[in-house]
């Protein structure tokens, strides 16, 4: 049961951020009235998501290694260093990007970095499940 569940975190964290990137958030410009209020929405479900990669990623760093043991699990070893690397990106985008599209500020190069980093996020998410799902 124990070595289930790191597979479990990095699929909600990698579902999560594919469902919200790849699926809600585009259906709320194509289906709500005004851009505006599509862009509102989707701050809201991208600061929803980043505390769920906030909660994934802490959950697998604190399983990445059991109490007493002398090295860390298998599956850390390799995948560290992008649970790390998400949440930073996590904690980045939120942080420090959104708030300066909110604010539409530069907009095009703020949107560009802040897809960029939740691409790279994307990444991150996938290594770590790829990594945690290999026997």
């Amino acid at each position: 049961m124990y070595d289930r569940v790191p597979v479990l975190a990095a699929a909600l964290w990698w579902g999560s951020l594919s469902a919200i990137g790849f699926l809600a958030v585009p259906l709320l410009f194509v289906h709500l009235p005004t851009p505006a209020l599509a862009g509102n929405m989707a701050a809201r479900l991208f600061e929803a998501q980043t505390f769920v990669s906030i909660a994934c990623c802490v959950c697998l760093l604190l399983l990445s290694k059991r109490r007493h043991a002398e090295t860390q699990e298998d599956w850390a070893q390799a995948a560290l260093v992008f649970v790390i690397g998400g949440l930073l990106l996590a904690l980045l985008v939120q942080y420090g990007v959104s708030p300066r599209i909110v604010a539409r500020q530069n907009l095009r190069l703020w949107h560009s970095l802040g897809t960029v980093m939740y691409a790279l996020q994307w990444g991150c998410a996938l290594a770590v499940l790829w990594r945690t799902s290999r026997r």
